[in-house]
């Protein structure tokens, strides 16, 4: 396995302090803590080579979890292990195999133009110029960088910035890939491209990557299984599709109707979601979709129809409901 964790406890302790000038002066003479538990008792493994999404609502543990697989966090306790190396020893060979991408942080030097940074990263890294010109001209063919290397970082777009970053972080061609968030506050366009490129990368290299993203798009696109935290615990850990079937016992089916039907007409086919004049989603068994769609065509006048899944974020949401971790099916033992 390329990433084992086992039972993984992140705590912090942090001061509470009353508001205004009296809970400061108590919390002069005497300071009360509380702990907070990032990451509590979390197991999972990944295989070499796969792409799995890393799940949770905001401060459910997901960027302490990755801090710590890098080697920037120490565990409170569990067992880490990171292409067989312990990460928080970080020793170089292990540092010169994994890469942490986070979307909100940058690397590249400001004032300076991105090449400058390259070349700090290949002195840093030790990469042999010849690989490293080769590794770069793949890069700036993948990412399509072209004369982006050569601008001041500060007069570049953010999309152009986050390839670049992209790059940087790949120039010693990494084994494992970190992504938190590697395209918030990207365009629909831009987002698409750092997707095709995360996908590149694992395909030629065989790399592996664990992706956080809010961004569903980026989850369904890149990756066939899913781990979900929510508040430092594990809820789900298995295959999106059946994730999505389990959660989802429904599926959605949009209609286009050639005249107007009132709502007591289709509800006889499943849920009304919404009738806007002539169009209606309806929520169906997802066993029953094919038959149910047979008969709308059938019996009412329908234009065009639609089957699909219920948006991903939503399904996602419904699993950040679940009360306690082991409530889903397909956890994995790691």
């Amino acid at each position: 396995m390329s990433i084992v964790v086992s039972d993984l406890r992140k705590y912090y302790e942090v001061h509470h302090k009353e508001p205004g000038l009296i809970g400061s002066l108590r919390a002069f003479v005497r300071r009360r803590y509380a702990i907070v538990k990032a990451v509590d008792n979390i197991t999972f493994s990944i295989a070499p080579g796969e792409m799995v999404g890393f799940l949770g609502p905001n401060g459910a543990g997901k960027t302490t979890t990755l801090k710590v697989l890098s080697g920037l966090l120490y565990p409170t306790s569990g067992v880490v292990e990171v292409l067989g190396a312990k990460p928080f020893v970080r020793q170089n060979a292990f540092l010169k195999q994994i890469t942490l991408v986070m979307g909100q942080k940058q690397q590249l030097l400001w004032d300076l133009p991105a090449s400058e940074t390259f070349e700090v990263n290949r002195v840093i890294y030790e990469v042999p110029a010849e690989d490293y010109r080769r590794i770069l001209a793949e890069l700036t063919e993948l990412l399509d960088l072209g004369d982006l290397l050569k601008k001041q970082v500060r007069k570049l777009s953010l999309g152009e910035r986050m390839k670049c970053e992209l790059a940087a972080a790949l120039l010693h061609r990494p084994k494992i890939l970190f992504l938190d968030e590697p395209t918030i506050g990207l365009d629909v366009t831009m987002q698409a491209r750092v997707r095709e490129f995360i996908a590149e990368y694992n395909r030629r290299y065989d790399a592996t990557v664990l992706l956080t993203s809010h961004y569903m798009a980026d989850v369904t696109a890149l990756c066939k299984r899913v781990i979900v935290i929510n508040q430092g615990k594990l809820l789900y850990d298995g295959d999106l599709q059946k994730m999505i079937e389990q959660v989802a016992p429904h599926k959605l089916i949009r209609v286009e109707l050639a005249q107007p039907v009132v709502a007591e007409a289709l509800a006889c086919y499943g849920i009304v979601e919404r009738l806007d004049g002539l169009e209606a989603d309806l929520l169906v068994d997802r066993a029953k979709t094919t038959r149910i769609g047979a008969r709308m065509l059938a019996e009412l006048p329908v234009a065009d129809v639609t089957i699909a899944e219920p948006p991903i974020e939503e399904i996602i949401s419904e699993v950040f409901r679940t009360p306690q971790a082991g409530d889903l099916d397909d956890n994995r033992e790691a």
